[in-house]
């Protein structure tokens, strides 16, 4: 006695079968050709220590997935990219930008051109720069998840506090 069928044509199964087989392995080449997120190198982006942020960088940030990008000392993460680092920028200078500090790395928060806020590393010779779409993802949990790695390079100084000047009175 012989198996049931289907009420198929076994070459319609086949076809069927054959085009699952092409989807599952076509899929991972075709992410492979997904294009590098376009970038324009820091100044300082050769700096030995941008090298080891960029081997400690994560394969997600704020769940969003690491991408491939056309520059030395960069990174990248989400489809369209909602995070942006670039490593190797000009330290900044004493600000008024609030500046906090998240896992013993001090960051200043340039909020000017909201929703995109731009995070710079306070106290760290080179300086990190991530550029965060906050529409997307949350800048606090971006910087967070990026900590980690941009703690590679030592810090030299870091945020202060008025407090932190001591001995300062309106009268000198």
């Amino acid at each position: 006695m012989s198996a049931p069928r289907s009420g198929r044509p076994p070459h319609r199964l086949a076809r069927r079968l054959a085009a699952a087989a092409l989807v599952a392995f076509a899929a991972p080449l075709l992410a492979a050709c997904t294009p590098a997120v376009p970038f324009d190198p820091a100044p300082d982006a050769t700096d030995p220590d941008c090298a080891s942020v960029v081997v400690r960088l994560p394969d997600q940030v704020a769940g969003l997935d690491a991408r491939e990008t056309s520059a030395q000392g960069t990174g990248a993460w989400g489809s369209p990219a909602a995070v942006l680092l670039r490593c190797g920028v000009e330290p900044p200078g004493p600000t008024t930008l609030r500046c906090v500090s998240v896992d013993d790395v001090d960051w200043i928060i340039d909020e000017s051109d909201a929703p995109r806020y731009r995070f710079l590393t306070y106290g760290r010779t080179p300086a990190v720069e991530v550029v965060v779409d906050n529409d997307a993802v949350s800048g606090t949990t971006a910087i967070s998840d990026l900590s980690g790695a941009v703690g590679a390079i030592p810090a030299d100084g870091g945020c202060t506090d008025f407090e932190d000047l001591g001995g300062l009175t309106d009268e000198g």
